[in-house]
């Protein structure tokens, strides 16, 4: 069987604790997520943190868990984190980000951080690049892994992101890639690595992007609960592995060898390995393998 680390998993959604929407529909099954990963070859994930309060809640995880979890503000939480806990100004909330980072060995990653361009709804242009800049100023200091976001704010993210690399000898993934050709070359020209999930893996355009991505740059994850692989999408095609049978949540009974329909888990990231093995034509070990290696050097060297 290969082995994964799930480079992004969003063990704090309400999803894993039973509720969707708000409303409770089957009891949490947190346990039984982790033991269908274990049981699909994930040695490791990393629980992202989008704001103060979900960082807390994925470090209590982590460190349950034996799991590794990333601080930071998503940019569409940068408009609210002064609401969130009452914080007089941005830098406050910030510093407190940066003293959570410090606070425990299960922090492997400085982020979700970024621009997303495609939400203005939660924070607009201003507010993200102001959120972003001050995080890149803590990244600095904290020297961890970057783990990114760039949706549809490529000019505004290079811009900004770019000439500090220098100040930042550690590197970082931009996760969850959905960009071009052109913008995924100039990620890794800067030393920087890419995330697939399912999103990523949509059309025919991000499949061609996958064929030209080198091993080398490569890490896996699903973004659990969200971008599994759904029949419509271009990437449906290239799998013909199983995965745990899945029943709706309704009816859901917290079985082992049984999954919610419809609620992407980290087991599902071999099917992620299995797409991108094919469009490039590669035996699966060799995709697998040096995802692994991508990841276990920047985010948990002790598996190597």
């Amino acid at each position: 069987m290969s082995k994964y680390i799930d480079i992004a998993v969003n063990l704090t959604d309400p999803m894993f604790s039973g509720l969707y929407y708000g409303k409770a529909v089957h009891s949490p099954d947190l346990p039984a997520v982790l033991q269908r990963a274990r049981d699909s070859g994930v040695v490791n994930m990393l629980i992202t943190g989008s704001n103060l309060t979900e960082s807390r809640i994925a470090k209590d995880i982590a460190e349950s868990n034996n799991l590794g979890f990333t601080v930071g503000v998503h940019p569409c939480c940068s408009a609210d984190i002064v609401k969130e806990e009452g914080y007089v100004d941005d830098l406050q909330y910030i510093q407190q980000i940066s003293l959570l980072a410090k606070s425990s060995p299960a922090v492997r990653a400085y982020g979700e951080m970024g621009l997303d361009y495609d939400r203005f709804h939660y924070a607009d242009q201003e507010t993200q690049i102001r959120i972003f800049k001050m995080q890149i100023d803590i990244a600095v200091q904290l020297q961890l892994p970057l783990f990114l976001h760039c949706r549809a704010a490529f000019a505004d993210f290079k811009s900004i992101l770019f000439p500090r690399l220098p100040d930042l000898p550690s590197s970082g993934v931009v996760h969850s890639f959905t960009g071009t050709k052109d913008e995924m070359k100039e990620i890794i020209d800067h030393g920087l690595y890419i995330g697939i999930n399912g999103c990523s893996l949509k059309t025919e355009e991000n499949l061609e992007v996958v064929t030209d991505l080198p091993l080398d740059r490569l890490m896996l994850e699903t973004d659990a609960p969200w971008c599994e692989i759904r029949p419509s999408h271009a990437s449906a095609k290239y799998i013909s592995s199983s995965t745990f049978p899945s029943v709706k949540k309704e009816k859901y009974k917290l079985e082992i060898d049984k999954s919610v329909k419809g609620r992407c888990e980290p087991f599902s990231i071999h099917q992620v390995a299995e797409v991108i093995a094919n469009v490039k034509q590669v035996p699966l070990a060799t995709v697998t393998e040096a995802a692994f290696l991508n990841s276990a050097k920047m985010f948990f060297p002790e598996l190597l």
